[in-house]
């Protein structure tokens, strides 16, 4: 067997829920990212909700939406995918269980069946620009 056939085979990372812990995927996340075999570390900075001509929706479920994708482009232009995450940092202007859920059902929706990432959602007073309402930054492991 090759080198890379045998990577293929091996995970970065493992994302782990204690059954002695509450289950989280309700909430979109996963209590452990356990990370063993990796030959690059991704530190991916705030992603706010700017599209690509920098403006910013006043809607929150918008620009999680568009954070998200921000996220994915950074990641793709390095070769690697949302999978690929180990961590999670969310900070939210505003909190409110209104926000909580629409940021859930976004990452249910972008990791579908797979387990999700270690996460901290961090309420916030004000982010870098007076419009912003969320920021994502990521932490994630490839081979």
């Amino acid at each position: 067997m090759n080198s890379k056939s045998s990577l293929s085979s091996i995970q970065a990372f493992n994302l782990i829920n204690p059954n002695t812990l509450y289950n989280p995927r309700a909430f979109a996340y996963s209590h452990i990212a356990e990370v063993k075999h990796f030959l690059r570390i991704l530190h991916i900075s705030g992603q706010g909700g700017e599209n690509p001509q920098g403006q910013l929706s006043s809607d929150f479920t918008v620009q999680t939406h568009q954070a998200f994708a921000n996220l994915q482009l950074a990641l793709a232009d390095v070769d690697a995918t949302l999978r690929d995450i180990a961590i999670l940092r969310i900070l939210v202007v505003d909190h409110s269980a209104k926000k909580h859920q629409s940021l859930i059902q976004e990452m249910q929706h972008l990791w579908k069946n797979h387990a999700f990432p270690a996460c901290t959602l961090i309420p916030v007073p004000c982010l870098a620009l007076p419009a912003m309402q969320i920021e994502i930054e990521a932490t994630a492991y490839c081979l």
